[in-house]
C-alpha cells in the first residue's frame, strides 16, 4: 500500500482474532527486527518478539491498554531502551512505527499498548528481569472482521496551516510555497499520523531550507517524544515519495508561550 494511503486509512486494532501468526511469517517478524537493531547506531534500542501473547496479556491485565482494558492478541513486540536519552526515546518510535509499516505490507495489524503506569518490578517480572526500559508493548495478530452497522469514531485532523509555519512559530505559511517546494502533499498526509491521545503536537517552522519540528506540552507535562518519533518517521519516507531522501538532524532548545512550551526536536534539510 502506498505509504500516503496508508496513512491516511491507518487505525490501530483493539481486536484481535484468536489465531497466531504462522511460524514462517514470525520468523520474517524477527529478521525485521534484527535489521532494525542494527540500523539503528546508538546500539541502545532492542527488540523483541514475544510469541505466547496470552503469558503478556495475563501480566498486564488491568494494569494496561485502554481505560485500563488490555489489548489481548496472540504475540507482543517490545521496544527496550537501554538509556533513557531524548535521542532513544524519540528512535524507539521512529523504528516501532517503521516496524508498523513493515507488518502492515505483511497483512499483520498492530497497535501501541503503554505500559507507563505499570511499577517497573511488575515489568521486570512480565518481559525478563534483563529488561531495562520497556515503555510500550505493540500487540500484533490478525484484526477481527469490523462490524459494517458499527460507525467507527472519527478523529478529527488540524489544518495544515495549523501546524506549519513561516519563519517561526505563528507566522503564517504560503499554501503556494508550499505546493512549488512539493510540501503540500507531506504535510496533508502528515496530519495522519498517530499521536498518543490524537493530541497532535507536532509543530513545523520551514526557514532558511530547513524544516524545523518542535513539539507543543503544557506545563508540568513531559514532551512528547514518542509522537515526535512517530512523525519523523513519517516525514522522511513522505518526501521520499516526493522525490528528495535526506534525514533528521536532532536539535535542543524550547520555546516558551504562556503555559504552552514547544521543544524543537530535529531540522531536516530541504
Amino acid at each position: 500500500m502506498i505509504l500516503n494511503n496508508f496513512l491516511q486509512s491507518r487505525k490501530s486494532t483493539r481486536q484481535f482474532k484468536n489465531k497466531k501468526v504462522s511460524p514462517e511469517v514470525l520468523d520474517k517478524i524477527i529478521g525485521i527486527l534484527k535489521d532494525l537493531e542494527l540500523e539503528n547506531p546508538s546500539g541502545k534500542i532492542s527488540f523483541k518478539l514475544y510469541e505466547y501473547g496470552e503469558n503478556i496479556y495475563n501480566g498486564l491485565k488491568g494494569l494496561a491498554g485502554y481505560s485500563g482494558v488490555m489489548i489481548e492478541s496472540p504475540h507482543y513486540i517490545t521496544v527496550d531502551i537501554k538509556n533513557k536519552s531524548d535521542k532513544d526515546m524519540i528512535y524507539s518510535a521512529y523504528y516501532m512505527e517503521k516496524l508498523v509499516t513493515a507488518l502492515n505490507n505483511m497483512n499483520i495489524a498492530s497497535c501501541w499498548v503503554s505500559v507507563y503506569n505499570v511499577d517497573m518490578d511488575r515489568r521486570k517480572a512480565i518481559f525478563g528481569e534483563s529488561t531495562t526500559e520497556v515503555n510500550f508493548v505493540l500487540a500484533i495478530g490478525y484484526p477481527k472482521r469490523r462490524n459494517p452497522f458499527i460507525q467507527e469514531p472519527f478523529s478529527e485532523r488540524i489544518g495544515v496551516e495549523e501546524i506549519v509555519y513561516s519563519e517561526e512559530l505563528g507566522g503564517r505559511i504560503d499554501m503556494e510555497y508550499l505546493e512549488e517546494r512539493g510540501l503540500a502533499d507531506v504535510f496533508y498526509y502528515l496530519r495522519f499520523a498517530p499521536s498518543i491521545k490524537n493530541a497532535q503536537p507536532w509543530r513545523f517552522i520551514i526557514k532558511d531550507d530547513k524544516v524545523h519540528l518542535l513539539v507543543k506540552f503544557e506545563e508540568g507535562e513531559n514532551p512528547p517524544l514518542i509522537d515526535a518519533g512517530i512523525a519523523m518517521y513519517y516525514f522522511e519516507k513522505l518526501m521520499e515519495l516526493e522525490g528528495t531522501k535526506n534525514s533528521w538532524k536532532l536539535l535542543d532548545g524550547f520555546l516558551h508561550e504562556g503555559n504552552t512550551n514547544y521543544k524543537y526536536i530535529a531540522e531536516y534539510q530541504l
